[in-house]
């Protein structure tokens, strides 16, 4: 039984408000994650937060593994919580990640350009920057290896394979953080307009599949 358990909402001091019911016979708890800075750019930051969460719930309800579902700005919170805090043994264990439009390499306008990078044979950007070359870490990082690991991302067919906000080489970019590594890796690209940057998370068949993927 699937059911949404709480709404952490992560205030800008870094603490955590809980609300909602974890009910008894609750088999796959949801936990919806609300940032009330949602636009802080400090990406370590987001990390620390996100382990925030995790202490909190984890006081309320002990579990020692959790699956992650995040989208644009989530996929930077999630790599940088596994980047810092995978191997703390005293918190729960990631077990499966999806990453939905993740700008691992950049962002169009800010940082990229359509069709100015590449990934190479294994995965590797040609061009890293400044929050990529951090990011490099979890190639040496064991527990984050043991991730089975979902990576969607969008492709609008207007010539810049790109979501409009994100390159596909940027979200394609997270290949090479976490393999060979990885537990298991897949790839889906969505097309056409529902796979628009924001829409992506709103696409029926992408919700499907990650429903298939996590359950």
């Amino acid at each position: 039984m699937r059911h949404r358990s709480f709404t952490a909402t992560v205030r800008k001091d870094g603490s955590v408000d809980l609300q909602g019911r974890w009910l008894a016979k609750t088999t796959r708890p949801i936990v919806q994650v609300v940032f009330e800075d949602n636009r802080n750019p400090n990406y370590q930051q987001d990390g620390e937060w996100f382990k925030n969460i995790l202490v909190a719930v984890n006081r309320q309800h002990s579990f020692k593994r959790f699956n992650m579902e995040a989208h644009s700005m989530g996929n930077l919170t999630a790599v940088y919580y596994l980047l810092n805090h995978a191997i703390d043994k005293q918190l729960p264990r990631m077990a499966k990640m999806v990453n939905i439009a993740g700008h691992f390499d950049g962002i169009i306008g800010m940082d990229d350009q359509p069709n100015q990078n590449q990934v190479k044979k294994d995965g590797q950007p040609q061009k890293m920057n400044a929050t990529y070359r951090q990011l490099m870490g979890l190639r040496n990082q064991p527990p984050a290896k043991s991730i089975a690991v979902l990576n969607i991302y969008g492709d609008l067919g207007d010539g810049t394979h790109s979501d409009g906000r994100v390159s596909n080489t940027s979200s394609q970019s997270l290949r090479y953080l976490v393999t060979p590594g990885a537990k298991t890796y897949q790839e889906k690209k969505f097309t056409g307009k529902k796979a628009q940057h924001s829409q992506l998370h709103e696409n029926h068949a992408v919700n499907q599949t990650v429903l298939a993927f996590l359950w």
